[in-house]
């Protein structure tokens, strides 16, 4: 008999389509927030003004703009964080940006609930794979404030309690999670996504897929995720390649509406972070990202196909549904979602991306200590295992 438990995150509302400020302000309210610290990228604030416009809304509330977040979360810009937001004494903290951003703010909540204040303080509190291939999950305290998450990307870190560091000194990036370091609310806004580069834009469309072909192929995949995952699918497919196409127009409904349902199919995707347990495609990419400065996004386009070729043996029912869900049902999923990627313009394989072919054996040995290279439906015992895949997608 089927079955298995789903986890509920801490996360009181989901505003879509809505103003930001305006949904903003609204939770400020509730939760009489008096000390609000911005937590933004460089280029968001110092290049735009969609920052400064925020914080001029919400007046005097603001205590601080911290905009020196980092590509791969390396350790020494959440300890950055956690020191900022603890002098300015903040009592909630407005996550504006995409997955960098929002996982750095993670961390840094984790940082303060447990006293971090140093990077190498990071080691005890990561999540580790045993001997066995059993994930060791610190349990974290909860931190003194929360967040409120603005996305500007579609990798979906919003919805989730797991965020992901890099440690500098290996080049390996870690996992934490703790009950209360995710968002309390998200703030779906298409308005907000403008100044997001095309490229990131769609890459992190293409996480978002998958979130979820690797939660329906997952070993504990779950019959309310592979629903979830189905729509995301469907409407991902159709958003992703007509935002593709559309000039970015502020004052064109269309274009916001055509982003806004990119944005809703990564929300229903990203409902399987953490709740389902994710392939090599995750796993595999989180090696090469840290060790080559590969962008998530991009390592699901050079990865995600190879990854479901791999394991098709045994994911042949969910691959079937996935084909169906893409509109042709009699069609390979992963040349699908292959021809998907190279229609928008994105790269396909390793090679591309100028990754040096030697380093593939020592990614393929970083990944054999990921939670998800261990988790693949199909058993990855080896580093030989990683690094047959990654030739595959070379």
């Amino acid at each position: 008999m089927k079955s298995g438990v789903f986890n509920f995150l801490a996360l009181d509302r989901v505003h879509f389509g809505v103003p930001a400020a305006e949904a903003l302000q609204q939770e400020i309210a509730q939760r009489a927030s008096e000390r609000v610290v911005i937590v933004t990228s460089r280029t968001l604030n110092r290049t735009t003004s969609v920052v400064t416009t925020l914080a001029h809304t919400l007046g005097n509330l603001v205590v601080g703009i911290f905009d020196q977040c980092v590509e791969h979360t390396p350790r020494d810009s959440v300890i950055a964080l956690a020191a900022f937001l603890r002098e300015a004494r903040a009592d909630l903290v407005v996550s504006l940006g995409g997955g960098t951003v929002i996982d750095t703010v993670k961390i840094a909540l984790l940082c303060l609930a447990e006293g971090v204040d140093h990077a190498d303080a990071l080691d005890q509190w990561h999540l580790k794979v045993n001997p066995d291939g059993t994930l060791r999950v610190p349990i974290v305290a909860a931190p003194p404030c929360r967040q409120i998450a603005i996305p500007t990307t579609l990798s979906g870190a919003e919805f989730s309690d797991l965020g992901g560091a890099t440690d500098t000194r290996t080049g390996t990036k870690h996992g934490f999670t703790g009950r209360f370091i995710g968002p309390v609310a998200v703030i779906l806004d298409p308005a907000m996504t403008l100044h997001t580069p095309e490229r990131l834009w769609l890459s992190t469309g293409i996480r978002a897929v998958d979130h979820a072909v690797e939660a329906m192929c997952a070993r504990n995949a779950q019959p309310f995720l592979d629903a979830l995952g189905l729509r995301a699918l469907k409407q991902l497919a159709g958003s992703l390649a007509r935002v593709g196409s559309q000039a970015i127009d502020p004052s064109c409904h269309e274009s916001l509406q055509g982003r806004l349902d990119c944005q809703i199919g990564a929300w229903l995707a990203a409902m399987s972070i953490r709740r389902a347990d994710y392939g090599a495609s995750h796993g595999l990419g989180h090696a090469l990202g840290a060790d080559a400065g590969v962008p998530h996004g991009i390592t699901s386009c050079v990865l995600l196909p190879t990854v479901m070729r791999y394991n098709a043996e045994v994911c042949a029912g969910p691959l079937v549904e996935i084909s169906a869900a893409l509109g042709h049902p009699d069609q390979s999923a992963a040349d699908l979602i292959e021809a998907l990627i190279s229609r928008l313009g994105l790269p396909t394989c390793i090679s591309e991306l100028g990754v040096g072919r030697e380093r593939l054996a020592v990614i393929a040995e970083k990944a054999m200590g990921n939670p998800f290279v261990r988790s693949n439906p199909r058993p990855i015992q080896s580093p030989a295992q990683t690094l047959e895949i990654l030739e595959r997608a070379w």
